[in-house]
């Protein structure tokens, strides 16, 4: 089972020579919240408490958070698959230039094919098949912006940026947030010489979520702001475009989230939301798995999200009450309204309510589950709890949480 929350607060802040009072003076989080952690008696933490705390431990989001591990984070040499990911981002220095070979390179159809395959890999959290795949993608993208005409190495310079853009999101759901910010930096230069005038801006925001991981939230929210208002002076009037920016938008609420504004980020919010209308105005895109995530239903996720976290958990569920999903949304955001669901029923103290999200959770997640600290935690506390509905015995023993 993962390390627990307060385990990990314990040994950092031990190794930062700092007591439970010294960490609660620089973290701002009372030292009942920190004692409660070490001693097990609090399983989990919001988000403004964890940045809060990480800031005074002085290590990185990372540090604390609980995302389903895609390698073995226990200071382990990186497994293979790691390195060859690692080496397809970043090349030898002075390698030879890609040799075009006809019978090897793929069409570009067929490229941007291979890369939304990764991206559904990549939302479905199957993260060891993507680290099995990436490479090859890379190098596929590598090879079709090196060669052809010049409209063609264009093309292929968007492939290259996106296949980049994959590699930094992987890199951050693996807690290799410098390995991310390498990845994104090279796809931004892909983006520079591309012929997709939005790449940029969707790298940006991948950019943006890399610094919230680092605890640069003032960083993230800026960019994310910059970016967004270049797109809609820009490229406000088409579906992409305001695809794009709402997903911008959203980005910047959960940088203002997590500073602890939550007023501005429900301002931020229901402006995206708002603007979701106009989506079925417009003509679709292209091709939507390469387009930021943006919709009336994702925007409704992260507001039940940001309300979670924020102790709010009866508008959490006035929010996710009704929600009809659209086609679109990707499996990852599914199970994320589903473990906040489950965390809102918990706060209530309806232990049915969220042993039944959880229950869904498990039918459709049970591998991100399994390996998420969160649906740990809130099952931990439902088992600590003084009632035991009819289906927690079943997921306690699933995580290793009943003895």
């Amino acid at each position: 089972m993962a390390e627990h929350l307060g385990d990990r607060v314990a040994r950092l802040r031990r190794l930062a020579d700092l007591t439970q009072e010294g960490l609660a003076e620089r973290s701002g989080v009372s030292v009942d919240v920190v004692r409660k952690l070490e001693q097990r008696r609090k399983h989990s933490a919001r988000l403004p408490t964890l940045h809060a705390l990480s800031r005074g431990l002085g290590v990185e989001l990372t540090a604390l958070l609980g995302d389903p591990p895609g390698v073995p984070s226990n200071g382990e040499a990186d497994p293979p698959q790691l390195v060859a990911v690692r080496r397809a981002i970043m090349p030898p220095l002075f390698a030879p230039p890609p040799e075009p070979n006809g019978a090897e390179r793929l069409s570009l159809a067929l490229l941007r094919r291979e890369i939304a395959d990764g991206w559904t890999l990549y939302h479905d959290a199957e993260f060891g098949r993507l680290m099995d795949a990436l490479p090859g993608i890379i190098t596929d993208a590598r090879l079709a912006a090196a060669v052809g005409t010049a409209d063609e190495r264009a093309a292929g310079q968007a492939a290259l940026g996106k296949a980049l853009q994959l590699g930094g999101h992987l890199a951050i759901r693996l807690g290799k947030t410098d390995l991310a910010l390498s990845a994104l930096e090279r796809a931004m230069n892909a983006a520079s010489d591309s012929s997709d005038p939005l790449l940029a801006p969707m790298i940006s925001n991948s950019v943006a979520w890399n610094y919230q991981r680092q605890n640069r939230l003032d960083d993230a929210e800026h960019l994310a702001v910059y970016a967004a208002d270049g797109v809609e002076k820009d490229h406000g009037s088409t579906a992409e475009g305001l695809r794009v920016w709402g997903g911008l938008i959203m980005s910047a609420a959960t940088s203002a989230a997590r500073s602890g504004d939550y007023d501005t980020a429900n301002d931020m919010m229901t402006t995206a939301e708002n603007a979701t209308r106009r989506l079925a105005t417009l003509p679709p895109p292209a091709d939507g798995k390469m387009v930021s995530v943006f919709s009336r239903s994702s925007v409704r996720i992260e507001r039940v999200r940001l309300a979670v976290q924020h102790a709010r958990p009866e508008e959490a569920l006035s929010l996710a009450k009704g929600m009809r999903l659209s086609a679109d949304t990707p499996p990852s955001w599914r199970t994320w309204l589903l473990l906040d669901v489950a965390r809102a029923h918990t706060d209530l103290g309806n232990a049915e309510g969220a042993v039944k999200a959880l229950t869904r959770l498990r039918e459709i997640a049970p591998g991100w589950m399994r390996h998420h600290t969160l649906a740990v935690a809130i099952v931990s506390d439902l088992w600590a709890g003084p009632s035991r509905p009819a289906g927690l015995r079943q997921l306690a023993e699933f995580l290793g949480v009943a003895a």
